[in-house]
């Protein structure tokens, strides 16, 4: 059996193409890491290892008739249990759907992944309803970092950057609705792409706030990155936010080189309250790139602030008989935020959606000036499971919802970023965002590639 150990998905797709490593060999060494290794890790709820074998062997019988296989053909991924998978029940990190029935069908970015040739092999641990920065699941229990397994993967999509980072999986799928997809690329060491609003489809995926959800990849280098993201792009008449836009290949981009992008490192918030390792790494990305430029982007705060307001409100909205029937069922933590909700004045709403517009606009205008925007994806490395508290400048605060401080302005208006890993000296690894323009995950990517292809920017082995 090969040793396919952290060995990235280009290298096995082009392995498995060429006939030098059959998918099947490549199936049985994943199924047993998992096996091995997730006992500590807790990053998988099911591992759907039948259908696993099934696909790897119709792929090198495909290879062997001759017939063209997919860009990640023979490539394991997993993806995280809000997002369906046939046979399985969706059950979002609770209790109650484990009640459902099994979906009926794969979700749309399943369905585009398998047609690339990758092999789905699970589902993955997440917070409850992916309302969560931690990775706690009171149901499943807390996902555990490969970096040191007493620490927070973060969340909510904490299987999936534990899984990618652990060597479980080159490639799995999280979603991101206020940074549940950057939070644990950061505490994890990992690459995360959170795309623009509406470029990949969410159809098929149990909902947070619709507003503001995406799903989006994560992977140990932005070749993986690239790769998966073209293998899902396109309009989806089953996801309203999916639009027709131009498919934009990003892997024939990576090496395009950033000569003549104007790059410039996000101030004031994005400054105030980050970690002295979230001040490095930004300070060392910042000056790789040469990017001399510093931007504030207007009224950060008040937009963390309002993306507080609409995603409360609007998660409680989709689980109101779900809190009235089985409050029991929840997760305390996660039932008593969306309670809150719940009593939101509508006014408030009404006007943190009237706030959310003039921010986009604001904030588009920057991109007039700048092609992209650096700014610290964590105020700190990953805390320990269990921690309940965080020192931001000099105060003690609560950890869980700070946790987003820098994710949270972003995603509330649907811009595509890159998390980049840094590692500093013995320092745990910690994100930077990487954040351009609507639609142009390109520019973000292209960004990432070079600072990975110089070393700046890495996703470091976990210790044995």
């Amino acid at each position: 059996m090969t040793n396919t150990n952290f060995l990235i998905a280009a290298e096995i797709a082009h392995k498995v193409t060429e006939g030098t490593l059959a998918a099947t060999d490549v199936i049985e060494t994943t199924l047993g890491r998992i096996a091995r290794r997730d006992p500590v890790l807790n990053s998988f709820t099911a591992v759907t290892a039948d259908r696993a074998r099934a696909r790897a062997g119709a792929i090198d019988a495909a290879r062997r008739a001759g017939q063209g296989l997919g860009p990640l053909a023979g490539v394991p991924f997993a993806v995280k249990n809000l997002i369906d998978i046939a046979g399985l029940p969706t059950v979002a990190g609770s209790r109650i759907n484990r009640d459902h029935p099994p979906a009926k069908a794969d979700a749309t970015l399943v369905t585009r992944l398998e047609r690339a040739g990758a092999i789905l092999v699970g589902a993955l641990n997440m917070g409850e309803y992916a309302y969560d920065f931690t990775g706690e699941n009171a149901h499943d229990g807390a996902a555990h970092n490969p970096h040191d397994p007493e620490r927070m993967t973060g969340g909510s999509s904490s299987g999936s950057a534990g899984a990618v980072a652990g060597g479980l999986v080159p490639i799995a799928l999280g979603s991101d609705t206020n940074g549940s997809i950057r939070v644990p690329a950061s505490f994890c060491g990992i690459f995360g792409l959170k795309p623009t609003y509406g470029r990949l489809s969410r159809a098929g995926s149990f909902p947070f706030v619709s507003s503001l959800d995406h799903l989006g990849p994560l992977a140990r280098c932005t070749a993986d990155l690239a790769l998966a993201y073209d293998a899902m792009q396109g309009p989806d008449p089953y996801d309203p936010v999916c639009v027709d836009q131009p498919i934009e290949p990003a892997v024939e981009r990576l090496d395009a080189g950033i000569a003549g992008l104007r790059i410039a490192a996000a101030t004031g918030y994005f400054r105030a309250g980050a970690g002295p390792e979230a001040l490095a790494a930004l300070d060392h990305v910042a000056a790789a790139l040469d990017a001399r430029i510093q931007i504030e982007l207007p009224e950060a705060a008040r937009a963390r602030a309002a993306a507080y307001v609409i995603s409360t409100a609007e998660g409680a909205t989709l689980h109101l008989e779900r809190l009235r029937t089985r409050a029991a069922d929840f997760d305390p933590d996660v039932r008593d935020r969306l309670i809150a909700g719940a009593l939101v004045p509508a006014p408030f709403v009404q006007q943190a959606q009237k706030f959310r517009r003039w921010f986009r606009d604001e904030v588009l205008k920057l991109f007039d000036q700048v092609d992209a925007i650096l700014a610290p994806a964590t105020p700190c490395t990953a805390p320990l499971i269990g921690q309940k508290t965080l020192v931001l400048d000099g105060t003690e605060v609560p950890l869980r919802p700070n946790i987003g401080l820098y994710t949270q302005p972003i995603s509330f208006i649907g811009l595509p970023v890159v998390a980049v890993p840094v590692v500093l000296g013995d320092a745990l690894p910690i994100g930077v965002q990487i954040i351009a323009a609507p639609w142009r995950e390109d520019v973000a990517l292209r960004i990432a590639h070079d600072l990975e292809t110089r070393g700046i920017v890495h996703a470091p082995r976990p210790p044995a």
